[in-house]
């Protein structure tokens, strides 16, 4: 009787666990929600004690056209999102991201009284290993969206129309973990962006992104900050790690340091204890800087590493992205001057307290992101892995020798803006 007391409250306690990472929230003003849904007014503002509402000073009352974020507190997990976008009393325009900036759907139109239901899953993570064991996050990401306790969805565009969202665990997806450095992290604010926070816009609802880069880091400083022991405790077999490290490796002059000896050695241990737990390591080439001959060629200043990354790869048997040949094409097919746009260049002032000008030739503008992370899709195809089967019916390829026009590529910018460069820089 006893034994069988303990099975009935395990089976509740298991029940109310599935239950609890479980959310439905309805967003139409003016009628009560639908089912189980829980009505979310311009009033529902986010506490830890309530577990989700409007969070960073923004609401919406259903019409306005500002920005606003959504957060729901959950434990680290994959999660499938289904949003339901369109008003019954007005068109809308609506741009999806979720986390620090990471980009699910873009400009969604939608005519009046049209409802339209798109999903993707995403990554919810914290600085947890066990307990009393933490990733040594640096202090500029303390205040990182990846890295707090709840879930949180921006809605942006031109005309943000909501009608409800729902989310619950989504544990049977493979994932893709990233580890890199600046060329791949996640930033929170406008205007550096990286190919990793735009790769989950070409993926379906069956793969999920989590991206554990960090501006700054080397391949031997992210196995030091306890990122991939973090990765490994998620990892389930079939899973997916890519690797792009090179940026800041070369610049380590220590003894030991270089392309033929720590890092290769670091490169290693990525690949084989991704493979002890039956993930699938992936290697990628480093990003070209903007760095041009005389003749309008763009230069390798990445030294030995990429040819390092394509040996081990070869050695390995591990699959190579050739970003460094994708990135090369694509900069020297806009030119010295239009290249610009790929990379943070912008006056003084174009962003809130931005006193100087920024020219940065080694990070990315949400332009240069963009084309980068479809030049990884690119190289998934290439490269023939199973992950093709999960990229969106809407990429229709790409040619980094012919990228697309600057001035069809619409951003609306996020509220947070940082004019400090990354780390790395």
């Amino acid at each position: 009787m006893k034994s069988f007391i303990v099975s009935v409250c395990l089976l509740a306690a298991s029940f109310l666990t599935a239950q609890a990472q479980t959310f439905n929230f309805d967003f139409t003003p003016g009628r009560k929600a639908q089912g189980n849904a829980v009505k979310v007014t311009e009033k529902t503002l986010y506490s830890d004690a309530q577990g989700y509402g409007y969070d960073f000073n923004t609401s919406w009352d259903g019409k306005s056209n500002n920005p606003f974020f959504f957060s729901v507190k959950v434990p680290d997990g994959n999660y499938r999102v289904s949003v339901v976008l369109g008003s019954r009393k007005s068109a809308g325009s609506t741009t999806v991201r979720g986390e620090s900036r990471r980009l699910f759907y873009e400009n969604v139109p939608t005519k009046k009284g049209q409802l339209l239901t798109e999903t993707f899953v995403i990554n919810k993570r914290d600085t947890v290993i066990r307990p009393g064991r933490f990733v040594k996050i640096k202090p500029r990401e303390r205040t990182k969206l990846n890295w707090d306790n709840r879930l949180t969805l921006e809605f942006n565009g031109d005309m943000p129309r909501v009608a409800s969202v729902k989310i619950e665990r989504a544990d049977d997806v493979p994932t893709i973990f990233l580890c890199g450095n600046s060329t791949v992290v996640d930033n929170d604010a406008e205007p550096f962006t990286s190919w990793g926070q735009m790769i989950p816009r070409f993926f379906n609802d069956k793969v999920c992104v989590a991206n554990y880069a960090e501006s700054g880091l080397s391949a031997n400083t992210f196995l030091s900050g306890l990122r991939l022991e973090k990765i490994l405790t998620k990892m389930k077999k079939g899973d997916y790690i890519f690797i792009e490290f090179g940026h800041n490796d070369q610049k380590q002059t220590r003894p030991g340091s270089g392309a033929y000896y720590s890092f290769a050695y670091s490169i290693k241990q990525y690949i084989d204890l991704a493979r002890e737990k039956g993930g699938i390591p992936v290697l990628v080439t480093p990003t070209r800087r903007r760095h041009f001959d005389e003749n309008g060629k763009v230069l390798n200043t990445h030294g030995d590493f990429p040819k390092v990354i394509r040996e081990i790869g070869a050695r390995e048997n591990v699959p190579v992205i050739e970003l460094q040949d994708m990135t090369k094409a694509l900069i020297e097919a806009e030119g010295v001057e239009q290249s610009k746009k790929l990379y943070v260049h912008y006056p003084a002032g174009t962003y809130p307290n931005q006193k100087r000008e920024l020219a940065d030739n080694s990070h990315f503008s949400t332009f240069g992101a963009y084309e980068v992370a479809k030049c990884i899709v690119k190289g998934i195809i290439d490269d023939d892995l199973p992950l093709k089967n999960y990229i969106r019916d809407d990429f229709k390829g790409f040619d980094p020798s012919h990228p697309d026009n600057f001035k069809s590529f619409k951003w609306n910018l996020s509220p947070f803006t940082v004019t400090r460069k990354p780390d790395g820089n």
